[in-house]
């Protein structure tokens, strides 16, 4: 299965990523604090997406024997006061019937990375090494509590107006 591994030292906010044998930078810009020395959290999630979708659609019309030249996935992650949501802009290349076109369409909605994030994954955090005790468990999850109603500017994609 995937493993990745980040790291962060002193450096606002630069962080190392490893997956698999690839090295990779995540940062914040500027504005937010960071160097822009590479995507952010949520660019990373979106490049993710796209990716998944990308590497779908040219498997399934291969396998299909289409005539699909090129599959370019644009990709926007909007917060609003109502909710979060990503809006998916499909642009396809080649000689497809309008058939093939909305079957792509149906197995964009369908792939890997689409499904998780549609769905939900459950996350598990321990602590390396584990916590102490059961009281001090307690603490650090009302102290979690508290910080995951903090609003965090640096790490939070900006939202959209319109």
């Amino acid at each position: 299965m995937a493993y990745a591994n980040a790291t962060i030292g002193t450096a606002h906010y630069a962080v190392t990523i490893k997956a698999r044998h690839y090295d990779l930078i995540s940062d914040e810009p500027v504005a937010n604090g960071g160097k822009d020395a590479g995507p952010s959290p949520y660019e990373i999630l979106l490049a993710s997406l796209a990716s998944c979708t990308a590497i779908t659609l040219r498997m399934y019309a291969d396998r299909k024997q289409w005539d699909l030249k090129a599959a370019h996935i644009d990709l926007h992650f909007t917060r609003e006061p109502d909710g979060e949501r990503i809006d998916r802009r499909i642009r396809l290349e080649g000689n497809l019937s309008e058939e093939q076109r909305a079957r792509i369409a149906d197995i964009a909605e369908r792939t890997p990375v689409t499904l998780t994030l549609k769905n939900g994954v459950p996350i598990y955090t321990e602590m390396d090494p584990p916590l102490a005790s059961v009281q001090h468990k307690a603490e650090v999850e009302e102290r979690l509590d508290e910080a995951i109603e903090e609003s965090f500017p640096a790490s939070d994609p900006p939202s959209v107006d319109g």
